[in-house]
């Protein structure tokens, strides 16, 4: 396992070197496929006590993760699905509500309209790794509630 921390200058700065370091070192080796599902975020922001918002509702945060998500769209692959970390980097790029009972809910359409731009960028950069996709794009599918047949990846190629 990989963790990643983030700080408040670099979050507010839109500084993506914590990623950018480690993910150009695993490209140049030749190892991105070992951290496959290993890395996670600890995020360190300061904010007021009486603040509720969820770290997924701060405007600098969310702005943070869009910017990362622009350079690296394969990022996904990275992450800790079993931490969590795959939701809640979700989270900080398709709206939602957060309840404090039944956790996030998202914007269904957002929702949907992200996780299928993550199936058709996965799969063309799976491809290009030489690491087999359908398996992992249908079980990233499945977190979120979605099915992928067989069928649809004859329609990717």
């Amino acid at each position: 396992m990989m963790t990643i921390e983030l700080n408040q200058n670099s979050l507010q700065k839109l500084d993506i070197s914590p990623v950018t370091t480690i993910v150009e070192t695993l490209l140049e080796e030749g190892t991105i496929t070992s951290q496959e599902q290993k890395i996670t975020f600890k995020i360190n922001y300061e904010r007021d006590e009486t603040d509720p918002r969820e770290l997924s509702e701060i405007p600098e945060i969310r702005l943070w993760f869009v910017r990362l998500d622009s350079i690296y769209p394969w990022f996904p692959f990275l992450l800790d699905w079993k931490a969590g970390e795959l939701a809640r980097y979700t989270a900080m790029l398709v709206p939602h509500q957060f309840h404090r009972t039944e956790g996030i809910q998202y914007n269904l359409e957002a929702l949907e309209i992200f996780v299928m731009n993550k199936v058709f960028i996965l799969n063309d950069w799976l491809k290009k790794q030489n690491i087999p996709s359908h398996y992992r794009l249908k079980s990233m599918a499945q977190i979120f509630g979605y099915e992928l047949d067989d069928q649809f990846f004859e329609l990717l190629g």
